[in-house]
């Protein structure tokens, strides 16, 4: 039987400057990315993204703004790993420096295209800037990861 990972991940920008914030992960999916993190049971999808950010950031969010949904699939075993994409400029809070999941800081979009990105990273930052609103990305461990979107 698959299985299914449900994930949240959250561009949050300050409408002041244009910036975006950014973690850079120590644990797993090594890099930068946005914050973000797992669904728990009986957790919307929201609430979740919510409860990441203030864990991962300090940051309150409000008025998250849906950017789509990436789904990965492995191609043998079917499992899934889903990641529901949000994205606010409305937050209030003091910003933490760092966590156990690793620091977290203001950025431009073009500074973080040029930053070591969590592998795959590369493939999630349309999402948050074009009307895509689904990616598909089939996999198999060895082969190149090749993602469709919709």
């Amino acid at each position: 039987m698959p299985k299914y990972e449900l994930t949240n991940m959250v561009m949050v920008q300050d409408k002041d400057n244009g910036k975006i914030l950014l973690q850079e992960r120590v644990k797993y999916w090594k890099g930068i990315t946005f914050p973000g993190g797992h669904v728990e049971a009986g957790e919307s999808f929201v609430d979740s993204a919510v409860r990441e950010i203030k864990e991962e950031t300090g940051l309150d969010i409000y008025n998250l703004k849906s950017c789509g949904v990436i789904h990965w699939c492995n191609k043998d075993t079917d499992d899934r790993y889903i990641v529901f994409l949000y994205k606010t400029s409305d937050f209030s809070g003091e910003l933490i420096g760092e966590t156990e999941e690793g620091k977290v800081f203001w950025a431009t979009p073009k500074e973080a295209a040029k930053m070591p990105q969590a592998e795959n990273f590369d493939k999630y930052m349309p999402m948050f800037f074009n009307d895509d609103n689904e990616a598909f990305g089939p996999w198999r461990d060895g082969e190149e990861i090749e993602i469709f979107y919709k």
